[in-house]
């Protein structure tokens, strides 16, 4: 009983470091506890991120069941915008963690300004393309002429302020890299605070602040986000953290930048592999109206809700593959990768039992329309049933990113998403006439495969003598 007590005390103990911040060295030590004390606040990092997706559902889903499609299909097209954000963010963190595994502060921050250097110019061409053509957006994507009425706003405020989303990512992975995981934690709870208490007030109007229904949502979303931004820089240039950016700082680095740019290339052609297909899957979901479109909306932002602690767990095991890699540790940092994909596995297991008995209960918290709710669950049991797979395959995934190996990554993403899981989705949805369980079926498919492939390409060692 003595011992259970002690345990106890540790972890109350470890979480509260964890969550403050205190510096901690990751390449000696108890793995065990390096996986903890990065997992916590990168686990609370990612659930802040699917508490934003999970508030705005709530809301907007008060408004139309039109209001929900516009979220998915702005969303589908966003993942763009994501995958340049991790993408660069992967390279980020592989190379700041390698930095400070070889005690390279000033490395690192050198590093850390020419990733934010890159992240603005990229966000500066998607704004010009969204502000000048939402509405031509939303119809590439199948939507219908009332959703794109009342939804092109969202779209257009989305994609123009999308330097706040960018800027959040790549900042963080800065953090994350050099094991300031409790930071990147911090700012993502400003930004979700802010979030929740404007989202109703810009959606339903609140005093002098007109009703903006699907639009106010991107208009909350926005400030939140730049909110933490601001923070972010603050944290950078008062030194606040393992990194400190001084204006000194603020010039370019050619040979820097150019390895920067050879890391995030892998790291964005396999964001843009995964998000790209992701878009055609919605296009096809498209063709069945939207009831089906909503539902799966729904039930996607739902998923994140507990997809993103794996990937909390998934980024903890990427900066401890590159930081005991830069420390010359290479067989612990293996180590580190089997037992986070051990602990992944686990809780996406349990999670997965919980959706697949009340799917459609929890579907219904959002929406009282029978046709979504049927269909959000459906796909909620579906995509639930690989979620074990889910969970190691993101941190194996991960780890290769972690180790600068950003090529690997790309080539499964190639095989799985655009060989397999586009031509299945296709085939069964629309050839068969399975209709949405198709889709449904082919993200599965393609996610255990992944996961297959991604541990036995591990097994053979090749991403330990990589160079960043």
């Amino acid at each position: 009983m003595q011992s259970n007590k002690i345990s106890i005390k540790q972890f109350f103990k470890y979480f509260k470091i964890a969550v403050s911040g205190k510096e901690q060295d990751f390449t000696t030590g108890s793995i065990r506890r390096a996986v903890f004390m990065l997992s916590i606040p990168m686990i609370l990092e990612m659930l802040m991120e699917s508490v934003f997706a999970i508030v705005d559902i709530f809301y907007v889903s008060q408004v139309s069941v039109n209001a929900v499609a516009t979220i998915g299909l702005t969303e589908s097209v966003i993942t763009l915008v994501y995958a340049v954000a991790i993408g660069l963010s992967m390279a980020a963190t592989a190379i700041v963690a390698r930095r400070i595994g070889e005690k390279d502060r000033e490395g690192a921050s050198q590093a850390a300004v020419q990733v934010i250097f890159l992240g603005v110019l990229v966000s500066l061409i998607i704004s010009v393309i969204g502000i000048l053509y939402p509405k031509e957006i939303l119809e590439l994507m199948g939507g219908e002429a009332d959703l794109i009425a009342e939804g092109y706003g969202y779209t257009q405020v989305l994609l123009g302020g999308n330097v706040t989303i960018m800027l959040l990512f790549l900042i963080n992975a800065i953090f994350r890299g050099a094991g300031d995981a409790s930071i990147a934690m911090w700012a993502l709870v400003l930004s979700n605070g802010l979030n929740i208490i404007l989202d109703p007030m810009f959606i339903f109007g609140f005093g002098p602040i007109p009703a903006y229904g699907v639009e106010g949502a991107a208009i909350a979303t926005t400030i939140g986000r730049g909110t933490a931004v601001v923070f972010q820089l603050a944290v950078l240039f008062y030194g606040w953290s393992k990194i400190k950016v001084a204006f000194k700082d603020l010039v370019l680095r050619v040979a820097v930048m150019i390895n920067l740019i050879k890391v995030s290339l892998g790291s964005i052609g396999q964001l843009l592999l995964a998000t790209s297909s992701w878009v055609f899957l919605m296009r096809i979901m498209s063709e069945f109206g939207s009831e089906v479109l909503a539902g799966y909306t729904i039930a996607i932002r739902v998923m994140m809700f507990t997809l993103m602690p794996a990937w909390g767990m998934s980024n903890a095991a990427a900066t401890l593959v590159g930081q005991n890699l830069g420390a010359n540790k290479a067989d612990r940092a293996e180590q580190s990768v089997w037992k986070t994909g051990k602990f992944s596995a686990i809780f996406m297991g349990i999670v997965s039992v919980f959706y697949l008995v009340f799917a459609p209960q929890i579907v219904s918290w959002f929406t009282p329309e029978v046709e979504v709710i049927k269909n959000g669950a459906l796909c909620l049991r579906i995509i639930a049933a690989g979620y074990i797979f889910y969970g190691y395959g993101m941190v194996i995934i991960n780890s290769f990113n972690g180790a600068g190996d950003t090529k690997t990554p790309t080539w499964i993403n190639f095989i799985c998403f655009w060989l397999f899981q586009l031509p299945f989705a296709y085939l069964m949805a629309l050839t068969f006439n399975f209709g949405p369980i198709g889709v449904f079926l082919a993200i599965t498919l393609a996610e255990v495969l992944i996961t297959i492939i991604g541990i036995i390409w591990f097994k053979k060692g090749y991403w330990k003598s990589v160079k960043v």
